[in-house]
Order: structure tokens, then C-alpha cells, then sequence
């Protein structure tokens, strides 16, 4: 059985195809550019020969995309874009057109003149990840399922903030299910607001195999619980640096305590040390974190965690962990980090956590995925079954 897995960043994205028949280590790995520094890399190459740009295509992840078109159209080029793909720049058109681009139909789309460069936006792009395996001799034809990971902020109503919407929306999903897999979806149960998970199930139409769509940071948390050295703790807490967004997860077992969210630019070491530690013994606010440009706080258990050791578990994980390494300065009373790796590849903790997410979602899958999960000594427990 193989099952296709992507955890699409902002600088990477991380493939893993898992193959039932071999041991997970062995599996085949590539670690690509993101879709969005891929798009952001051909519209520095219009800028660079002058030439008018068509966006067509889906809803994507932005950053480097919409910093090139920002750069694009301050070069006095134009930028036109269809609806769907002007939402990769921001969800209100509005400000999309105020900001430049010229949002036109896919009628007017196909009427440009060919001077026009045309760029399709995706996020999933199924034909060209097996284009790369195929020219390894590796089929992705007999698939029996795909997973994806994105980060979706979600499309907020008009005059609601972003960060409170993105925080509701997790705060939302964790009361429904106290589980890191409540994150993953099949297409059918994707929310209606979460509109890059969608944008990713429209791009995969094509499958005739299942398909599980999960928020990026989640699916890492989940994957670095099977690091051989964090399966089996109970209370923990897990923080995915990434490099826009750090969300950290209090976790007792698999119940989640606590939670919060920041922007990675807004954090220092020593106020991400300070915000776990608040975590950590129950006092974190909302209002600290949401004021700080943030998108919140939420302590479901307000009992401080019970040390019953010299050293507290702090699992890392995350492009940029290296914000917590411990060889560098010492670090607050009772914090020693651990660099999550499971299976030994930091690098892809976010599709061992889309694994697993195929195993709640797809019952049919289960058992052969979790007896590669935790089918030897090192892991001897599912990290969901932890007590």
C-alpha cells in the first residue's frame, strides 16, 4: 500500500511516500520548493523582462507570491488575476484591486493577447510531484490515498480580524474534538470558510483514491509525537516554529490543555520562552498574545503542569527550531528542548502526521499504517493512546 503525503511551508514542500512494504525510514522522500516560492520565482522573472502577468488557477498560499506581484506592479507592469487566484493576495477583492491587480473573468482571462505570460496558481500539483518520481522509475499510480497539509487562515467575514478568525476557528475544532486529528478533513467536511483546504481538494479532483486535507502546524505536532523520545511522556508541550507562524500545543496525552499562536517575526527567544512557560503553569492570556500581533491564547485545563522531573519536556519542531536551541544560551528553569526527529528526518514530522490522519479518516487504512507507525520496540504506543 503507498499513500502519497505533502506538507506544503512557505519555503519547502516536504514529500513522503509511505510504503507499507518497507520500513518507514526507508520510504522515498523530496523536499521541493513551496508552490508559492515557486510562482514567486516566475513573476521575478517577468518583472525582470518586462512582461504582463495573468494569474489564473486556485486559491494558494501567499508570502513570496504576493510579494513578487507587489513588486511586479510597483515595476509599472501589469498584473491581472481571476478571482479565485487574486484571493491568494488577500480574501477582499476590494483591496486586491486597490493594491493594483486587475481582477478580471476567466472569459477576459482567455481573450488576453499572448504577450500576456499566464502563470497557474496551485497548491497541489499532483502531475508535476509524479513527474519527479516517474523519472526515478516510481509509479504514483496505484495510490490508495493522498494526503495534503496547508496553512488555511481562513476566509474571514468582512470587518473580523483575521487572527481572531484563524484563532476561533482552532478553538472551534478543539472543543468539537480534544485531538490533533480534529485538523484533518476529507473533502466532504472541509469548512466552508477554510478556503485554501479547498482550493487543495479542487486541484485534486483528479483522484480516484481518498484524500485528507490538515493544517500544517497540527499535522507537525502530531507527526513529532513519534519521536521514540516523546511518544510515551504524558504531559508535554510541542511547539512548531515555522517560518511564519509558531504555534505551540500543551498536550497531556493526547488531550490538548492549551494552546497558542503567534507570528515567528514578532517572537524573540525570549518572549517564545516566556509564552511556553506561561503555557506551560496555566496563566498565558489572549489579549497578551492577540495584542502582540498574535492570534491568541486558550488554556482548556487551568492546572499548571506537575513536574515530576529535573527536566521539563519541550518538544521542537519546526524551519525554524533553531530560535530554541539549547546548545546556545541557557534557557528558562525546567525547559530542555528536544529536536523532534521521527524515524530519524526532522524535515517531514508534518507527513507522519498526515499518516496518522489517514488512519482516523480512512478506517479501511488503519491498521497497516499504524503497525508501520508503531510496529517495533521504539514505538511502542500510538501516540493517541498515551495515558
Amino acid at each position: 500500500m503507498k499513500i502519497l503525503t505533502i506538507d506544503i511551508g512557505t519555503g519547502t514542500q516536504d514529500i513522503f511516500l509511505y510504503n507499507s512494504k518497507l520500513n518507514v525510514e526507508n520510504g522515498y522522500k523530496l523536499i521541493l520548493p513551496s508552490p508559492t516560492l515557486i510562482i514567486s520565482n516566475k513573476i521575478r522573472l517577468a518583472t525582470q523582462k518586462h512582461l504582463p502577468i495573468l494569474l489564473t488557477g486556485k486559491t494558494m498560499g501567499g508570502g513570496p507570491s504576493s510579494w513578487a506581484v507587489e513588486g511586479h506592479i510597483k515595476a509599472g507592469l501589469h498584473v491581472y488575476a481571476t478571482p479565485p487566484a487574486a484571493k491568494t493576495i488577500h480574501d477582499d477583492l476590494d483591496q486586491v484591486s486597490a493594491s493594483g491587480v486587475t481582477i478580471i473573468s476567466e472569459e477576459e482571462a482567455n481573450a488576453l493577447p499572448d504577450s500576456v505570460l499566464r502563470m497557474e496558481l496551485k497548491d497541489f500539483d499532483l502531475d508535476a510531484i509524479a513527474s519527479v518520481f516517474a523519472d526515478f522509475g516510481v509509479d504514483l499510480g496505484d495510490l490508495a490515498a493522498v494526503a495534503v497539509a496547508v496553512f488555511d487562515h481562513g476566509e474571514a467575514p468582512h470587518g473580523v480580524s483575521d487572527r481572531k478568525f484563524r484563532f476561533d476557528y482552532l478553538n472551534s475544532c478543539i472543543r468539537t474534538r480534544n485531538d490533533l486529528r480534529t485538523f484533518a478533513y476529507l473533502p466532504e467536511q472541509i469548512p466552508t470558510a477554510m478556503t485554501r483546504l479547498q482550493a487543495v481538494a479542487d486541484s485534486a479532483k483528479q483522484l480516484d483514491v481518498p484524500l485528507i486535507v490538515m493544517d500544517t502546524a497540527p499535522a507537525a505536532v502530531l507527526g513529532a509525537t513519534f519521536d521514540p523520545k516523546v511518544c510515551n511522556h504524558g504531559q508535554k508541550l510541542i511547539v512548531n516554529i515555522g517560518n511564519f507562524h509558531t504555534l505551540a500545543f500543551r498536550m497531556n496525552g493526547p488531550q490538548i490543555d492549551g494552546i497558542f499562536e503567534h507570528h515567528t517575526g514578532f517572537l524573540t527567544r525570549d518572549k517564545l520562552e516566556t509564552l511556553l512557560l506561561a503555557l506551560a503553569n496555566g496563566s498565558l492570556q489572549n489579549e497578551s498574545v492577540f495584542t502582540d500581533q498574535g492570534h491568541g491564547a486558550l488554556i482548556y485545563d487551568q492546572f499548571p503542569f506537575t513536574y515530576q522531573t529535573e527536566e521539563f519536556n519541550l518538544i521542537v519542531t519546526g524551519p525554524r527550531r533553531g530560535m530554541l536551541d539549547p546548545t546556545q544560551v541557557e534557557i528558562l528553569p525546567r525547559f530542555t528542548p528536544h529536536f523532534a526527529a521521527p524515524f530519524g528526518d526532522m524535515m517531514i514530522t508534518g507527513c507522519f502526521g498526515l499518516l496518522a490522519a489517514v488512519a482516523d479518516r480512512v478506517p479501511r487504512l488503519a491498521d497497516e499504517i499504524t503497525s508501520s507507525l508503531i510496529g517495533n520496540s521504539k514505538y511502542a504506543v500510538a501516540p493517541w493512546d498515551v495515558t
